[in-house]
């Protein structure tokens, strides 16, 4: 069993940067891939980046340019860059995890097997 520990969230302005970690229990960490979904109040789950072992990134439109995701497999972890945030960043974040076999990017919920307990972001304006 893979488990995942999101650390580094907290409140902060607009304009301002944050790094969330991921650090996985899992000695094979390089063999997985990882990803970030948030989910705001009221809105629907929504897929903010991935990055695959062979370290192919994935970012959503809404983030693209500001936020980065990123790994360290010799620390077991993963990274959220995440600069000039704005209001509507504001949303739990989740680190997502599945066993990479292809190197292939995967988009939907379903498509990962382990999920962090989450971290709150909150942005104000």
């Amino acid at each position: 069993q893979v488990q995942l520990l999101e650390s580094g969230g907290g409140l902060v302005q607009a304009g301002d940067s944050l790094r969330l970690s991921c650090a996985a229990s899992v000695s094979t960490f390089s063999m997985f891939a990882l990803g970030w979904f948030r989910q705001a109040p009221g809105k629907e789950r929504e897929l903010v980046a991935v990055i695959t072992r062979t370290y192919r990134t994935y970012h959503a439109d809404s983030v693209k340019g500001r936020f980065t995701i990123s790994r360290d497999n010799a620390k077991n972890t993963g990274y959220l860059q995440m600069n000039s945030l704005k209001p509507e960043d504001t949303a739990v974040y989740s680190c997502v995890a599945r066993r990479d076999y292809s190197g292939s990017l995967y988009y939907g919920g379903g498509d990962y097997n382990y999920w962090g307990q989450g971290t709150q972001v909150t942005v104000s304006s």
